[in-house]
């Protein structure tokens, strides 16, 4: 009677549980669809604590009211954007940052955070901030992630989990905020008008959103910016009377329906709805003008900060903090609070055409269950 040696026995066992493997992540991947995140502050839930930078919501009081009360790099006082989509479409998980030494394995096949707060559509926007995430860089951790995937699923499958994910992509507020109005007569204002400014953002996007679909990505959410002048900061630093700052109002008003033409354009050229526009600025002006009416307090004093509005610098432990973050629109000075990034998620989910064009997430969600 033949003799199995231990060697032989070590390899076929490896080889059963590689298969077995293999099969359990497939399995996984069949039952929700990844989610991929890209763009700044706005979005990142954590890339930027991997990095040598200021710009970076790693240490008290962020993160006050996370699950775990403690800062996950998010710039809120709790979940962002994407936890919220996440959880609304019934993810058991939001994804993880790129960069975290945790995404591996099963957890790629949530999908992956690409974000980083202090990033633009311009790859001068943030230089302030030195360290942080390009969208080049971006969109080249994207195609690294699928290589990643690939050698779990195979090619074949992971580049279906890109085809049939959800991806959300903001940019655009920092190009503004942190860019051609950061210090008076910057480089790019001297360089563009703001029209011919706001013009060459939307085609440089054009491109990013093209590169992003050349590498898969098939159902894109695209966010504009929110009312650039109404966040305490440039409260603090631009009005007299407590109203918006005008100008970047007008930068706003002339970037957000330029961004939604330009996106509907694109899907007349590839002949499907790839790309949805996400009014953002109407999402939070709709808070902003009537806090009240959303229960909130206020909408110009951030809960955490200093000075005028609590719009002076960064949020720390020394800064002024609110008791209750659910009363106030704004968390820090340029970010919303958990609270009123729920109000914006559920716009994105169930809002009319006024809100996303051509469609909203729930439609998207119907339209996929239906593939």
């Amino acid at each position: 009677m033949a003799t199995i040696s231990s060697s032989t026995t070590t390899s076929l066992y490896n080889i059963i549980l590689s298969l077995f493997s293999v099969t359990i992540l497939t399995g996984l991947r069949a039952e929700a669809r990844a989610f991929f995140v890209f763009g700044d502050s706005l979005v990142d839930s954590g890339n930027n604590n991997y990095l040598a930078t200021t710009a970076r919501a790693d240490s008290p009081p962020y993160g006050i009211d996370y699950p775990t009360r403690r800062p996950t790099g998010r710039f809120s006082n709790g979940l962002n954007i994407p936890d919220i989509i996440s959880e609304s479409i019934g993810e058991s998980e939001s994804p993880l940052p790129y960069l975290s030494p945790e995404l591996n394995g099963p957890k790629l096949l949530v999908g992956a955070n690409f974000a980083s707060a202090g990033v633009g559509i311009l790859s001068d926007t943030g230089s302030q901030f030195v360290n942080i995430i390009r969208i080049s860089q971006q969109l080249s951790y994207f195609q690294q992630y699928q290589e990643r995937v690939g050698a779990l699923i195979g090619a074949e499958e992971a580049q279906r989990l890109v085809n049939e994910a959800l991806v959300l992509i903001t940019l655009g507020g920092n190009d503004f905020v942190n860019n051609y109005y950061l210090v008076p007569f910057s480089a790019r204002s001297r360089q563009f008008s703001l029209p011919d400014y706001v013009r060459y953002l939307i085609s440089e996007y054009q491109k990013i959103l093209q590169r992003l679909y050349g590498l898969g990505a098939r159902r894109v959410l695209v966010t504009g910016t929110g009312p650039l002048g109404c966040v305490p900061a440039e409260l603090a630093m631009r009005s007299r009377n407590g109203e918006c700052a005008p100008e970047l109002q007008r930068a706003a008003a002339l970037f957000n329906p330029q961004l939604t033409e330009m996106l509907l354009s694109l899907n007349s050229q590839l002949g499907a709805d790839v790309f949805i526009a996400a009014n953002t600025q109407l999402m939070n002006s709709d808070f902003i003008r009537n806090p009240q009416a959303f229960g909130f307090i206020t909408s110009k004093v951030a809960c955490c900060g200093q000075g005028l509005y609590n719009g002076v610098g960064l949020c720390t432990q020394l800064s002024n903090l609110c008791p209750n973050r659910d009363v106030y629109a704004f968390w820090d000075p340029f970010h919303p609070s958990e609270r009123a990034n729920r109000f914006i998620v559920q716009q994105i989910m169930t809002g009319s055409s006024e809100y996303m064009n051509p469609m909203n997430l729930s439609t998207i969600i119907a339209l996929n269950s239906r593939i």
